[in-house]
């Protein structure tokens, strides 16, 4: 067989592998948030299902910060969004290697630890999360909600059932003020 028989045998393997090179990174891309780094919806859900199926004792949590709109509408969306980023990189820090976080959309970031013994208490994440940011001269007021819940207290140790309780603790203490966490 002459080279060029064997070049042009080898192009469609060379092809294949790079379209399928292209596609995983397409995949992999399309689950991550690309503003701050942290997983999609898809993407950590699909994740978190595996980890609380395999830690019962999991913590789920869902983050929500407050008059973030406010940071938008006075300083712009730039603003906005170093205040995305901080939160996701506090949120992600606070996880360590025993967790992962997510942004779910908008202003909205969720997080499931399956060691929570291994992770700083819940203190540390509100007064991460409550750090102020500073933006081109500007400091930025930064605070957050945050509900969580302990898979092991629900009847049946779901994702769906923990980020349903993470939700309501999160939004009765909405209802309680600013800067909480329940």
């Amino acid at each position: 067989m002459d080279t060029t028989t064997m070049a042009a045998a080898g192009l469609p393997a060379l092809g294949w592998l790079l379209h399928s090179g292209l596609l995983w990174h397409r995949l992999a891309t399309a689950r991550r948030d690309p503003l701050t780094g942290l997983h999609t919806r898809a993407g950590w859900t699909a994740r978190a299902e595996r980890l609380i199926a395999k830690n019962p004792n999991a913590l789920v949590l869902l983050v929500d910060l407050d008059d973030f709109k406010a940071i938008n509408d006075t300083h712009g969306h730039a603003a906005g969004d170093a205040v995305l980023t901080a939160t996701a990189q506090r949120l992600s820090d606070w996880c360590g290697r025993h967790g992962i976080a997510a942004r779910l959309g908008g202003d909205e970031f969720a997080a499931i630890v399956t060691r929570p013994d291994g992770t700083p208490d819940l203190f540390d994440l509100w007064s991460a999360l409550d750090t102020p940011v500073e933006h081109h001269g500007h400091v930025l007021p930064v605070s957050a909600s945050v509900g969580c819940c302990h898979s092991g207290f629900l009847p049946a140790p779901t994702l769906t059932d923990a980020l349903s309780a993470a939700d309501e603790a999160m939004y009765a203490d909405k209802g309680h003020g600013r800067r909480n966490t329940r």
